[in-house]
């Protein structure tokens, strides 16, 4: 069905394609992927770059996004749209599984917890609102960094340095961080334990946004006794699923594939 406000959704549309470029693109280019008539693209482009929406570099003849742009992302980052839109989310994650959860976002080589949601009487964990952790030592910090192209993981890991300690446990080194994400890769979760808290381990998944770049991470921490290792699968599920509904509600998109599971689709067997 055909958009009622074409040069409404023209615009969105170069707009959500410069977002997702590298760098400038040419006027011509935009034209050929979006499939629209150039002279459409110079005029959208034209009132784009005099709304400060829209940057033009004459001399590589090439558009990239302009100030305005740049105030919209932060004023989205103001209204914490990840806090607002999750914490009902997780909410519903802790009453399924019966274990507390939290979502984190990736800020450099540290997670920054931004919602916790304490399960009854379960422990209280380190992972507060406001605290950072190192993500290289954390299940949603892990969630992320697997998402990331191997040359930006270079860049925030570039030597051994860039690993803290907490708990002398952990990957100390680019070569087994990778190992540690391959394996993140292979089962479609990350996990943790007992390398941030002694006794606690945790189980996480990332978010997406539009692009598919980490949005945020979800994870569940519970003491070990609690659930079998083996159903640590079954809880990921659970967390893809709601993953999967928060990266829709940020306009995200859907996960690429849920995690490796048991046959059995109950859910977490916990030890008694």
């Amino acid at each position: 069905m055909s958009s009622r406000v074409p040069a409404a959704e023209n615009t969105l549309r170069i707009l959500s394609h410069l977002a997702s470029a590298r760098g400038p693109v040419a006027a011509a280019t935009i034209a050929a992927v979006l499939e629209l008539p150039r002279s459409t693209v110079y005029h959208l482009l034209t009132v784009l770059e005099r709304r400060g929406f829209v940057l033009h570099f004459p001399e590589a003849r090439r558009y990239g996004l302009g100030v305005a742009s740049f105030e919209l992302s932060s004023g989205f980052s103001r209204q914490q749209p990840l806090s607002l839109l999750g914490r009902p989310l997780l909410a519903g994650l802790v009453e399924r599984v019966g274990e507390s959860a939290h979502l984190a976002v990736l800020h450099g080589r540290d997670v920054v917890y931004i919602v916790e949601e304490r399960a009854p009487r379960r422990p209280s964990l380190v992972t507060e609102v406001g605290v950072r952790l190192p993500a290289h030592l954390t299940a949603s910090g892990r969630a992320q960094l697997s998402t990331l192209p191997k040359a930006q993981l270079r860049a925030l890991f570039p030597n051994a340095a860039a690993f803290t300690e907490r708990s002398g446990a952990g990957p100390r080194s680019y070569a087994q961080l990778r190992t540690v994400l391959e394996q993140v890769h292979r089962v479609g979760f990350a996990v943790e334990d007992g390398e941030v808290t002694e006794g606690l381990a945790s189980v996480a998944v990332a978010v997406r946004d539009h692009v598919g770049w980490p949005a945020a991470g979800i994870a569940v921490t519970f003491p070990k006794e609690n659930i079998a290792e083996d159903q640590w699968p079954v809880l990921a599920a659970e967390i893809t699923r709601t993953a999967a509904e928060l990266s829709r509600r940020i306009r995200g998109r859907q996960l690429p594939e849920e995690p490796m599971i048991p046959s059995t689709p109950d859910a977490p067997r916990r030890r008694p």
